[in-house]
Parts: structure tokens; C-alpha cells; sequence
């Protein structure tokens, strides 16, 4: 069967809503590490959005495993925060699907970059959508340090050659950026409903 690398997210995505529509926190958690190794092939210049998406996987994962029944919805972890008030913690779960989010919508802006400007280099589709998604949450601190990584974004030819595998990966780029989106929007709106999604990096 012909294969791209991000033929086992797009598997992934098909499980992440319930049956009542519900988004559920180990599919999506899932199909954040499938595109873990999507971010391998960029190199050094994802090494800094690789590991804060790691991470805070890691920290949703976690809450999920102390009781996979109780968290089995991906906002009990955020709604519990809020009742105990621990919510707004750089170390809370609600942080990390914050910020995990963020680091997506930053992922499939790329990807739609990518098949809508294809005149454009890998280092200019990079800038683009990191302005248009995590910049304005980012202190100086961290913006300069993105700004150094994407000078060391690899040739987006070159880039392409090694996603596609054996697969239609602008059909996969399409297929991902379409299905992805609405899974963020719903945890922005989700959010923004208990006061949390304009949080900025400390």
C-alpha cells in the first residue's frame, strides 16, 4: 500500500471523536506523536517546537495513564483544573494542551503553506506560519530563538522527496491539514470557554 509519513496520523485522526462526538484524549494524544516523526525531517530547525510538543504529550499522557477511565475525555483533565484553581500552573495539564495545540495550528499552517506557496522556501513558509500562530503568545526570548531555527530549515525540495515515501503526499498534506483543523478549533473553543486560550508563554 502506498505510504507517506503521514499515513499513520491520518489513520490515527479516524478514532479521535467518540461516537457522541466527543474528542478523546489517548486518539489525540496519538496522533500528536505520529507526527513526531513528520518534525524529525526538518532537522535542527525543529528541534526546539519537537521537544515542547514532546513535552507537553508527555505531561497530557500522563494524567491520562494515573486514571484512563476518569480522563478518558480529553477536557476532564482541563476541567478539573479549573474547579481545583490549578488551571493557570505553567505545569498544569491545561497549559500543556494549550500550548500542544498551539505548536499544531503552527504544524498545519505549515503544511497548507507549503502546498499554497510553492514558490516559496522552506525558511519563508516556516516564518509565515509562525507569525500567523505562535509568535504573539511567544516572549522575546523564545521568538529569537524561532527565528534562529528556521535559518537552519532544510531544503524544502529535498524536504518533500523524503516525506512522500511511496504515497500522494500532496493528497496526505491536503487530507491532514482539512481533518487536523477542526480537532485544534474545537480545543480553542473549548478553552476560551473556561478563560483559558490567550494565555502567553511566562
Amino acid at each position: 500500500m502506498a505510504e507517506t509519513v503521514f499515513t499513520p496520523c491520518l489513520e490515527g485522526m479516524k478514532h479521535v471523536r467518540s461516537e457522541t462526538g466527543v474528542v478523546l484524549a489517548k486518539p489525540f494524544l496519538d496522533v500528536c506523536k505520529q507526527i513526531l516523526p513528520v518534525l524529525d525531517k526538518f532537522g535542527a530547525a525543529m528541534v526546539i517546537v519537537k521537544n515542547d510538543i514532546g513535552g507537553n504529550i508527555t505531561r497530557l499522557d500522563n494524567k491520562y495513564s494515573s486514571d484512563p477511565s476518569k480522563y478518558v475525555d480529553l477536557y476532564t483533565m482541563v476541567q478539573e483544573e479549573v474547579q481545583n484553581k490549578t488551571a493557570k500552573g505553567s505545569s498544569s495539564c491545561t497549559n500543556g494542551l494549550l500550548w500542544l495545540t498551539r505548536a499544531m495550528d503552527f504544524l498545519v499552517e505549515l503544511f497548507r503553506n507549503l502546498l499554497d506557496h510553492p514558490d516559496w522556501t522552506m525558511s519563508q513558509a516556516c516564518t509565515d506560519s509562525y507569525t500567523k500562530t505562535l509568535k504573539k503568545w511567544h516572549g522575546w526570548l523564545a521568538s529569537s530563538s524561532f527565528t534562529v531555527a528556521m535559518k537552519l530549515a532544510p531544503n524544502k525540495d529535498k524536504f518533500m522527496e523524503v516525506i512522500s515515501g511511496t504515497g500522494d503526499i500532496k493528497a496526505d498534506i491536503e487530507k491532514f491539514c482539512t481533518t487536523f483543523h477542526p480537532f485544534l478549533k474545537e480545543n480553542h473553543e473549548f478553552l476560551a470557554s473556561v478563560g483559558l486560550d490567550d494565555m502567553k508563554a511566562s
